[in-house]
């Protein structure tokens, strides 16, 4: 048995609560993980998981073998670094949880990490609502706001910004207001997510100031927002990174540059700092190589990043 092998099985199958998820990331049988489960419980005379049709779950002496596995592995992968035995290339499956609008920006980059990492998976949990890391099997998550989760570890990339948008025909036709107070006068679309969500709200000369919006589109999904102002129908207000490909090509103007959204900070989350697999950094330095390249390409400063 290869106990090093087995005991990273068993702390995968426990971070993502399936035989299946490890298998995949492995790209083995989900028999064979199975079978190094039942190996280290025949090695150390023990049951380790309770197992039933709906959920896996830690039995006592499951719950101390992992906690003096993850020492173990985290040394390993700490000689290993060291001595420079690391893969050249990441193997293995890595889940990102992101927005929406996130989504938007990273999809489309994709291939070009996958292209020169040929080992490497991706897969990406869009969601707008941010669930427990560990529940969602997630490695790597991006988050909006301030992190006060103390069982995460939180790298701060930059201030999440939403900036107003129109397509060049509608600007056209209707023309730019010129301060925020003159939106009221134009085809304003809102993504509806609550009370006041025509509420627009902009960092002016004498302190923040709402502004209220309509127009004859709403939609609780941001997609159809942006959609619905590439069509031109109107104005809209969204998540710089949601757009920022839109406005290299041309097919969406920003308006209002002069008076910025309060931004939030934007932050890559992952669950420990020594333990962290190569594949999933690979994945968390693309993803700030290529916030920083947007950020340069578009004279971004750093207080207002492409998210």
């Amino acid at each position: 048995m290869d106990i090093v092998s087995s005991l990273a099985a068993l702390v995968r199958v426990t971070e993502t609560g399936s035989f299946s998820a490890v298998a995949r990331e492995r790209d083995v049988s989900k028999a064979a993980v199975a079978r190094q489960i039942a190996a280290l419980e025949q090695h150390f005379g023990v049951r380790l998981l309770h197992r039933t049709t709906r959920k896996l779950s830690l039995t006592d002496d499951g719950q101390v073998l992992l906690g003096l596995a993850r020492p173990v592995l985290e040394g390993i992968d700490t000689i290993e670094a060291a001595l420079g035995r690391q893969s050249a290339s990441p193997i293995g499956l890595v889940r990102v949880g992101m927005m929406v609008a996130a989504s938007h920006f990273l999809a489309p980059r994709l291939p070009t990490l996958l292209k020169s990492n040929p080992g490497l998976k991706v897969e990406l949990v869009v969601s707008d609502r941010f669930g427990d890391m560990i529940e969602d099997r997630l490695d790597l998550a991006m988050r909006i706001g301030e992190v006060t989760d103390a069982s995460v570890v939180s790298r701060r990339i930059g201030i999440a910004a939403r900036v107003v948008v129109a397509a060049p025909g509608y600007v056209k036709d209707q023309g730019c207001p010129s301060s925020p107070a003159e939106l009221g006068e134009h085809t304003c679309i809102v993504h509806d997510v609550g009370p006041d969500s025509d509420l627009w709200t902009f960092s002016c000369p004498d302190g923040v100031r709402d502004v209220r919006v309509s127009g004859g589109i709403l939609a609780n999904d941001g997609s159809a927002v942006h959609l619905a102002a590439r069509a031109g129908y109107g104005i809209a207000f969204l998540p710089l990174v949601q757009v920022v490909d839109d406005l290299r090509r041309g097919e969406l103007v920003r308006l209002l540059r002069d008076y910025p959204s309060p931004g939030m900070p934007f932050s890559l989350v992952y669950s420990s700092r020594r333990h962290l697999a190569q594949r999933t950094r690979t994945v968390m330095d693309f993803i700030i190589g290529q916030v920083r390249h947007i950020r340069n390409d578009l004279s971004i400063s750093p207080g207002e990043s492409v998210v």
